[in-house]
């Protein structure tokens, strides 16, 4: 079985350690990723693995045997290695350049055999690099030279494949490409994949398993969901993210949440939204960014917008999942909107589960709180109570503000609430001249 053990790994490159008893174990035929900082160690790690440096202190082991006893040809048998930069100035045929792959088969003036062509034409054809076959490397796109790096280290016939960064500088189309191929090649031919990346949402949904350095250190390792979390992100990235299984897979997804600028001033008295559905979420967003105190209710647990106001801090009036607003949340919100400044109804879609917020809405404007009604879509149908959700939201249309856009209701705070605040940038009126 040709797995690969890190044991107690030490490095240091003079006086300035790289890496620290580093230890983790790679399965044969897993799919594992390397993440973490720029500065943290991983392609050193990579280095280590592959034999370019030497540990330290601890050992590497690659089937049970250490790095050390492999001679070079042993060693590029059974591990390959595609670096980051495929830049090549060479005038070399795609063909030649995988051909390359078979190097450690052949003795000093051995030719290439038929057989080894059929290795090279069957790395072309995994890869999807046949039709390259007679192009020179030089005039190949990012992508195109990545897969034709992919099929010379394939061409090796390794059990391990090392990979430092092979997305870096593709677009999203090339990227998926190059991981579906390595997912494929994990998978159905038991390649064992080790690779550095720093798209975290590529990295969960392809990879097996995760193993976030940090400082030199293994910070966190294992299943995605158990690496990528907010406080293991924030602890070693220094930011705030909202991590969410993904809608289909549910793969964890990180997202990025205001930083720093949600420490300076707050305005109150608070602006509350009612929203749901997802109709909230930038509101909530902008508006804390800006320096407002911010409140919002009802909302169900788990929907979107109930996510975006517990990452932001914001108070909110939760309802129980899939159920309608009760009289009890009901009465708790309007009592969160006695203590509004300005109320914003977002363009929620009407049901008889959420007609208590419109009738929350229509409460403040009678009330006498300005009450914007956000419809940037225009006559868009959203009504699906029969036409009582219709005629609640008309009689608040008749109080209140209908906003058509959200630069107008960033500005109609602003008049409102007054002082400098961040809006965002397309929400400023123009710099008189």
């Amino acid at each position: 079985m040709m797995d690969l053990k890190i044991q107690d790994v030490t490095f240091a490159y003079g006086e300035h350690a790289v890496l620290r008893g580093t230890t983790f174990y790679v399965p044969q035929g897993s799919f594992l990723g390397i993440i973490g900082p720029n500065g943290g160690g991983k392609t050193t790690l990579l280095k280590l693995l592959s034999r370019l440096l030497l540990p330290q202190g601890g050992c590497i082991l690659l089937g049970g045997q250490p790095l050390a006893a492999f001679n070079r040809k042993d060693l590029a048998r059974n591990m390959a290695v595609v670096a980051q930069d495929t830049m090549a100035s060479y005038q070399f045929t795609v063909e030649d350049v995988v051909l390359m792959g078979r190097a450690p088969y052949l003795g000093r003036f051995q030719s290439e055999s038929l057989a080894d062509y059929e290795i090279v034409h069957h790395a072309l054809a995994v890869t999807g690099c046949s039709h390259l076959r007679e192009r020179l490397i030089t005039e190949l796109s990012g992508g195109e030279r990545q897969r034709v790096m992919i099929a010379r280290a394939l061409a090796q016939q390794p059990k391990v494949l090392l990979l430092d960064e092979p997305t870096a500088h593709l677009d999203i189309g090339y990227q998926q490409e190059i991981l579906d191929l390595l997912k494929h090649l994990s998978l159905s031919e038991g390649l064992t994949v080790v690779a550095v990346l720093h798209d975290l949402n590529l990295a969960a949904y392809y990879c097996q398993k995760l193993v976030l350095v940090h400082n030199g250190r293994i910070h966190a390792s294992g299943h995605p969901s158990r690496v990528l979390t907010p406080e293991n992100l924030e602890e070693v990235y220094g930011i705030r993210v909202l991590v969410t299984p993904h809608p289909v897979f549910g793969t964890p997804q990180v997202s990025l949440l205001p930083g720093s600028r949600r420490r300076q001033r707050k305005v109150a008295p608070p602006v509350h939204i009612i929203a749901g559905g997802g109709s909230g979420g930038e509101l909530l967003r902008d508006l804390v960014e800006a320096g407002y105190t911010v409140t919002t209710g009802v909302l169900n647990v788990g929907d979107s917008d109930w996510e975006a106001a517990r990452a932001l801090a914001v108070p909110v009036v939760a309802e129980a999942p899939f159920s309608g607003i009760s009289e009890e949340r009901h009465k708790e919100h309007l009592a969160m909107l006695e203590q509004a400044g300005a109320v914003v109804l977002a363009e929620i879609p009407l049901g008889h589960g959420n007609l208590l917020n419109v009738e929350a809405a229509l409460a403040a404007a009678e009330a006498g709180k300005p009450v914007f009604i956000l419809e940037e879509r225009g006559e868009v149908e959203r009504d699906f109570t029969g036409g009582e959700g219709a005629k609640l939201l008309n009689a608040v249309k008749a109080k209140g503000i209908v906003i058509r856009e959200k630069v107008g209701l960033y500005r109609a705070l602003k008049e409102i609430f007054g002082g400098p605040l961040n809006l965002p940038a397309e929400a400023e009126p123009p710099a008189d001249k």
